[in-house]
């Protein structure tokens, strides 16, 4: 029994559009992926732009959900993808631990490779993806655009744990001690050599970039503003090339963006104007 159905003002036929349930083989696993895009406006030639989400940390999964949003960029010709990757539990708890202490990177090569097979199988090409992830998602963003530069048009990163090392290595912060159980205690040699191998602001490298929409919350108690700000000054230093590269602290925001009732809205609004003026879509 259908309870609510979610209006859309402009109108929304389900019919013009598809979902699909993809599967992704990895070293050892096969690694889900939600797929939606509209008929009209699917190429199958490689030639359609990808946005793909990804979270993959604390055991969280990431659902399918009908977002206003993601109709927005289907319906100017994206596939909109989410990479139900390890470290999240989407396939249960083993989902969780397998990627996670000296495992971490497994969340990583997940993510690549679900990227790397939508482009073999010309759901979209190289260089024609819109990356996003928020807190430990990105951590993900920021960790894969290190490796793939090339692979990635765009980066879209919320409030981003990205200076993990120097976090993890500072107990005066609320939440570092508890966070011990999710990526280890990098006062422990073996802990410390895995973080610093894959922290991205440890392994930002001189070269080119995707083009990066970054924002932090000044008041944000889990992922200080400083640890964005610290990585887009690197980055800038350090980046090749003309992409640019938008910061923007929100100086009354916490860790999960706007309270406002309407507020939200506005912020995912500055994500679809960044993408659509990147990939030059009206």
């Amino acid at each position: 029994m259908i309870l609510k159905v979610q209006e859309i003002p402009s109108g929304f036929d389900s019919e013009e559009y598809v979902t699909q349930r993809l599967f992704v083989k990895t070293d050892s696993v096969e690694v889900p992926v939600s797929l939606f895009y509209k008929k009209s406006l699917f190429k199958g030639d490689g030639s359609n732009p990808l946005y793909l989400y990804g979270y993959g940390s604390y055991g969280y999964s990431s659902p399918p959900s009908f977002r206003n949003s993601a109709v927005s960029l289907v319906n100017r010709g994206f596939v909109y993808a989410i990479a139900h990757i390890r470290g999240g539990d989407d396939l249960g708890h083993d989902w969780y631990e397998d990627a996670k202490f000296l495992n971490k990177k497994r969340t990583f090569s997940d993510f690549i490779a679900v990227a790397d097979e939508l482009v073999k199988l010309n759901y979209t090409s190289t260089g024609n993806i819109v990356i996003v992830g928020g807190s430990a998602g990105g951590l993900l963003v920021g960790n894969v655009m290190n490796q793939r530069p090339e692979l990635f048009k765009a980066v879209v990163a919320h409030v981003p744990f990205v200076d993990v090392l120097n976090t993890m290595l500072d107990e005066n912060l609320p939440l570092t001690p508890g966070e011990y159980k999710e990526w280890g205690n990098p006062k422990e040699k073996d802990y410390f050599e895995y973080m610093k191998s894959y922290s991205p602001y440890d392994n930002v490298s001189k070269q080119n970039y995707p083009n990066l929409f970054v924002t932090a919350g000044l008041s944000d108690p889990r992922v200080g503003y400083w640890e964005a700000a610290k990585w887009v000054a690197r980055l800038r230093d350090r980046k090749l090339g003309d992409n640019i590269i938008i910061f923007k602290t929100n100086m009354s925001f916490g860790h999960s963006g706007a309270s406002g009732r309407f507020d939200y809205l506005k912020e995912a609004a500055e994500d679809l104007v960044f993408i659509t003026k990147i990939f030059k879509v009206k």
